[in-house]
């Protein structure tokens, strides 16, 4: 296995030989710049390339090459001697500040990674191995549910779990699927335990508390008091909502309602068959594209691979990442991004096209925020800390939050024959489902709650069997029962780059209220509006990480960070909301979508190649955006056939 301590290629990081950094000029400082930005750009793409390889099952895809470039990348991020050199050349006095600019993101960056001791990096390092091997585990195992009217044991992917969860009639079939998610916390969490006890060693040892404090000091620039007494903040001012909504529903059908593998059914199970046929799959890719187009949104000239249908052995969540980082070289060239990302559609299954779309506009997001980045270091723009996971999920959960908007539906929610969904089925959703929106915010709570409990845990105490109760008991106290996504079946908590990262997500949802609430007041609408896109590139996303999380958000906000917009959107009477969706809907289907057969590729300014594992189904860089579409649509009619929904 190569070493990352192999003299020659130490020799070619180590930054230290530059003789009298402190006095350097200011192009030996831009020298010294420009090579860190191109050796960590190359480190960076080869781990990346490798993360997708392996999340996304391709051939020839090896789990020791991803820990290997991993370790490396790593361990130039670790290294003493790159954060020294850092150091001095920012002590230069022909250093502008623009040089120090860049230079303090840097020395952000390797304070991230540090390893106080030869010992901890070791460590890390064992680790990293660790958590491939259970990723590869985990990838490999037998997902399904047992069929209760066969008795046979049918493979599905967790998405397909879950969707089934929501929208099978049969009682028996949806407690069956539960207890197919259930099966995974008991093959995870005995290989767990070390994993967990290894990240708090690691932690400790380099000064924190434990492993959850590390990772929140790192990428969100504050601790874990001032992390928890927001989300106590949000779990205290919601309680009584979450309460009522339960009492609710269960007073409506009854407490069996309440079952984690009833709930989403009752609530929503009939409404997500009678819209799927506006929310059809092959028409996805064109409603996010058509969408953000049409809100100013550009991708500057990145390359985006999207991979969107669900297989065996595909990674079990949807994400976006970047294997190309955007940033402008010191001669004005800008290197745009390179951008990965995916989802776990079953187009055959009900509920996909609307699944589909909310990934495509959640991940489409973040795509967008990092394509906009315009620093002038790759530092700046990638997506492990110092990089927040709040500010980032920001951008995205702001973008997926307009397909329940009536403005939106009125003008993209059509059927494959071009019929906008009907405003009754708007209502009826509404109806369905506005008091029970509380839930999300519960569910999202429960992740961040249940790491600090097992980070906090004495390490003696680190078990399986521990592991497993502290999942099932934060349910109970945040949720009021079990939920349908038992929390071990959340995939974040075992990557590394993942875990202590869910707590993003609830910050990020306060954000978005703020925001959504925000851009109503400035000009009345969201949708189709172009000053959207020109305001989120200006204010969110040119910054990157240069920029706190909490800090731009007041910036667009004019406001810090409160839950007041997030609970006070939760209580609104249902009355008042559908008085305003339903003309907000009637404006939109008059007005209709701003495009319809325009190359909306040039306007997004990007190249799109829809691929699936290792096959290029269609490249905009060889036809149009529609004729893209179409031969995506030709390709889906002939991989999931009508016959087989």
């Amino acid at each position: 296995m190569f070493s990352f301590r192999n003299a020659t290629f130490r020799g070619i990081l180590k930054y230290t030989q530059v003789r009298n950094m402190a006095s350097s000029s200011a192009a030996e400082v831009q020298a010294f710049i420009d090579k860190m930005n191109t050796d960590y750009d190359k480190l960076h793409k080869s781990f990346e390339d490798n993360f997708w390889a392996t999340k996304m099952y391709l051939k020839g895809n090896s789990g020791d090459e991803l820990t290997r470039t991993k370790n490396v990348y790593e361990s130039f991020l670790r290294d003493k001697d790159n954060l020294n050199a850092v150091r001095e050349h920012m002590k230069s006095p022909n250093a502008s500040d623009e040089h120090k600019r860049i230079l303090k993101c840097m020395e952000r960056t390797f304070l991230c990674y540090l390893m106080e001791s030869e010992e901890a990096s070791k460590m890390k390092e064992h680790l990293t191995s660790l958590e491939s091997d259970l990723e590869m585990a985990r990838n490999a195992m037998k997902l399904g549910y047992t069929d209760p009217k066969t008795n046979e044991f049918k493979e599905a992917s967790s998405v397909l779990i879950r969707t089934l969860m929501s929208t099978n009639d049969d009682e028996a079939t949806r407690k069956a699927c539960y207890e197919g998610m259930r099966a995974i916390g008991p093959f995870v969490a005995e290989r767990f335990c070390e994993i967990a006890k290894l990240r708090n060693k690691i932690s400790r040892a380099n000064g924190y508390e434990d492993y959850y404090a590390y990772k929140i000091q790192t990428a969100e620039g504050f601790d874990k008091k001032r992390l928890f007494e927001i989300l106590d903040d949000l779990e205290q001012s919601t309680r009584p909502i979450l309460e009522k909504a339960r009492a609710k529903l269960a007073a409506e059908y009854g407490e069996s309602a309440l079952e984690p593998w009833n709930l989403r059914y009752k609530i929503a199970g009939d409404v997500i068959k009678e819209t799927d046929p506006y929310f059809p799959f092959t028409e996805a890719v064109s409603a996010w594209a058509r969408s953000f187009a049409a809100m100013g949104i550009e991708y500057k000239q990145s390359v985006m691979n999207l991979d969107l249908c669900d297989r065996e052995k595909k990674y079990s969540n949807g994400f976006c990442h970047w294997p190309q980082c955007p940033y402008v070289k010191s001669d004005g060239t800008f290197i745009p991004c390179v951008t990965n990302f995916t989802s776990l559609a079953v187009p055959s299954a009900v509920g996909s096209g609307n699944t589909a779309l909310a990934t495509l506009m959640h991940e489409g997001g973040h795509a967008a925020a990092f394509a906009n980045i315009y620093q002038p270091s790759p530092f700046f723009a990638q997506e492990r800390p110092p990089m927040s996971v709040a500010y980032a999920e920001t951008q995205s959960m702001f973008l997926d939050s307009l397909v329940s908007d009536a403005a939106w539906l009125g003008r993209y929610a059509t059927s494959v024959e071009g019929k906008v969904m009907p405003w009754d089925l708007i209502q009826k959703k509404l109806e369905l489902t506005h008091d029970y929106r509380v839930f999300a915010v519960r569910s999202m709570l429960i992740v961040p709650y249940f790491e600090k409990a097992l980070y906090e845990l004495p390490e003696e105490e680190v078990t399986s069997e521990n592991i497993q109760r502290i999942a099932d008991e934060i349910d109970v106290k945040l949720f009021g029962g079990m939920v349908a996504r038992p929390c071990l079946s959340v995939p974040h908590i075992l990557a590394d780059e993942s875990s202590c990262y869910y707590q993003g997500y609830v910050l990020a949802e306060m954000a978005v209220f703020q925001t959504r609430n925000h851009f109503l007041k400035k000009y009345g609408n969201i949708v189709d509006n172009k000053n959207i896109g020109k305001d989120l590139a200006e204010v969110y996303w040119k910054c990157g990480n240069s920029e706190n999380f909490l800090d731009v958000v007041q910036k667009m906000t004019g406001k810090p960070l409160l839950a007041e917009d997030m609970v006070n959107d939760l209580k609104e009477d249902l009355a008042e909301l559908l008085v305003k969706e339903k003309k907000d809907y009637e404006e939109a289907v008059k007005a209709g979508p701003t495009y319809t057969t325009e190359d909306v590729t040039a306007l997004l300014n990007m190249r799109m190649r829809l691929v699936h594992g290792d096959e290029v189904i269609a490249d905009t860089q060889d036809m149009s955006f529609f004729d893209a579409c179409k031969k995506y649509k030709d390709w889906i009619a002939v991989t999931f056939p009508k016959e087989e929904q």
